[in-house]
């Protein structure tokens, strides 16, 4: 994990699965805290249109969608990744897939040469693939495919020293 850091990531607020209605997302706790460990820069991925926050069924009701439609949402801002070595992309897993406001982001850019780092949220299904999907996306990068992080969004939101402890010995594998 030699060189410049970025932590990239997409966090859904307001209703969700297992955890109620959240100001912080999930995703975002835990990119939070892979920033502060590495001293690494952030980026949120925000859709410029928002998926619904007060109904949880209208926000999967959305996604489903886009990814039956193998969307590509815009997004809002961007940040230059040639300007980073170590790129760790973080998402929530929506049924098996990374959502499709991130391969709006990821399809933007030149991945050659990057060390990317996957890591998700999830409600029970764990990394389900995603990190596979994420090298096939991240063209030219090497992709840490069955190193990923997935911690369960419940233990993001409700039990931040079990999550922060899951990160620290996460991050430990790679040095």
């Amino acid at each position: 994990m030699e060189g410049k850091k970025l932590v990239v990531y997409f966090s859904h607020t307001g209703e969700n699965y297992s955890v109620g209605y959240i100001e912080e997302g999930n995703t975002a706790v835990i990119a939070d805290m892979i920033a502060d460990a590495t001293g690494a820069d952030k980026f949120e991925i925000v859709p410029v249109t928002p998926y619904p926050k007060e109904s949880y069924e209208e926000c999967i009701k959305v996604a489903q969608q886009e990814k039956r439609a193998n969307a590509r949402p815009a997004v809002e801002g961007d940040i230059a990744i040639e300007d980073y070595d170590v790129i760790f992309i973080g998402y929530p897993n929506w049924w098996g897939e990374v959502p499709m406001c991130v391969y709006t982001f990821i399809e933007k850019h030149d991945w050659k040469g990057k060390t990317v780092i996957p890591f998700i949220t999830h409600e029970g299904s764990g990394m389900s693939g995603t990190d596979s999907r994420i090298a096939k996306a991240c063209v030219g990068a090497a992709v840490a495919v069955g190193k990923g992080l997935a911690v369960q969004g419940n233990v993001a939101q409700n039990s931040r020293v079990a999550a922060k402890q899951m990160v620290d010995n996460w991050l430990a594998t790679f040095k």
